[in-house]
């Protein structure tokens, strides 16, 4: 007969594991019910919630310093975008580096954008409810085309 270990137990290492499974249930069912409290309070354009993103890399193949001079929200330009309001988002090139994305609708006052590779980006508020992004190498002052990331909140 093979020799067989007994796992013994003693009471207050049964107590203390019991009172585990109890905190750690407790605590999952308090983090699901905040999360679904707090989903079903917050609206979508709600102040402090996320309104837009976008991420604009230009038409495929021919690269990002072919994007349009006019806005415009072909889907080709972007690997991902989302506007709050349900309404396209919009970009059009500027100039080399200069960019404006436009969330249609959004009410949205604040912006930070983040670019590829070795580069900077600078974000302000541009006329007809846009975002000016210019980016830049890093340590320098000219600018350079781009793939980039925007978020507005």
């Amino acid at each position: 007969m093979p020799n067989r270990t007994r796992l013994s137990l003693s009471p207050g290492t049964a107590i203390a594991l019991v009172a585990l499974f109890f905190a750690l249930g407790g605590s999952a069912f308090a983090v699901g019910e905040a999360v679904q409290s707090s989903a079903a309070v917050q609206q979508r354009c709600q102040n402090g919630a996320v309104r837009g993103v976008a991420t604009v890399v230009g038409p495929a193949g021919a690269g990002i310093a072919n994007t349009p001079d006019r806005f415009t929200s072909a889907a080709g330009l972007f690997s991902r975008r989302f506007n709050c309001t349900g309404k396209g988002v919009q970009v059009r090139r500027v100039s080399v580096g200069v960019f404006e994305v436009r969330f249609v609708g959004n009410a949205a006052s604040t912006a930070v954008a983040s670019a590829v590779g070795n580069a900077l980006t600078a974000v302000e508020p541009a006329p007809e409810g846009a975002f000016r992004v210019s980016i830049h190498p890093a340590g320098r002052d000219d600018f350079v085309d781009a793939a980039f990331s925007i978020v507005v909140v």
